[in-house]
């Protein structure tokens, strides 16, 4: 015996519920996409601070990688040599960008102090101002075993 149903076809609206959900997939990816990018171009690990600073509102981001002489060092997100570094600081000074602007040094942890310091010394002589940017710590978890302290 055959089974047949007596309800009319109308399956056209049922066809537009999986493609809405396609384009609202495709728009939160569209959205959240940027968020997991690294503002400059490379990643470092960033030695922790318990200070934080304020927000600048156009930073000029220097990231040193890890490393003494052959460090990766990008500014902004383009690379470039240690030699280039002055001068492509004067040419944002020329372009006016630079008029309240600040110079945001992002150093790993394993580059050494040194080439550190020679970079802030470059940029300093620039005459910009410099911040040197730091993780915030991970909050230390009190463990049960600890005494509590009574008031």
């Amino acid at each position: 015996m055959k089974l047949q149903t007596t309800l009319k076809d109308r399956p056209s609206f049922l066809h537009l519920v999986p493609l809405c959900d396609l384009f609202a997939l495709a728009g939160m990816l569209l959205l959240l996409g940027p968020m997991f990018l690294n503002e400059s171009g490379i990643s470092v690990k960033l030695p922790s601070s318990s200070f934080q600073m304020q927000r600048y509102t156009q930073p000029i981001v220097v990231t040193i990688g890890p490393g003494d002489q052959s460090a990766f060092l990008y500014l902004d997100k383009e690379p470039l040599k240690l030699e280039q570094l002055s001068q492509r600081l004067r040419e944002l000074k020329k372009q006016n960008r630079s008029q309240e602007a600040i110079v945001l040094l992002k150093t790993d942890v394993r580059t050494s102090v040194g080439m550190e310091r020679q970079i802030s010394e470059k940029i300093l002589a620039e005459g910009f101002s410099l911040a040197l940017a730091g993780e915030i710590p991970p909050k230390k978890k009190r463990l049960e075993t600890e005494p509590r302290i009574k008031p």
